[in-house]
């Protein structure tokens, strides 16, 4: 998971949120809308640091391996 622990810009905690919004937007195939809604992240601020973020910890975990 590399996600940051609090949004950039007001501070409130969001990571703990991260691995159910993953989870159902992937797996479960749902709009990322509503499950940012019902996950009570209604700050713009906040919406923009879980849609801008990209999970890059396996590109990692396989750039070590090589060298």
């Amino acid at each position: 998971m590399m996600i940051p622990v609090r949004c950039f810009t007001c501070g409130a905690v969001i990571a703990d949120k991260w691995e159910e919004y993953k989870k159902r937007t992937t797996e479960d195939k749902e709009e990322s809308g509503p499950v940012l809604d019902s996950l009570g992240i209604k700050r713009y601020c906040c919406r923009r640091m879980m849609l801008g973020n990209v999970d890059l910890i396996d590109e990692f975990v396989t750039i070590g391996r090589k060298w």
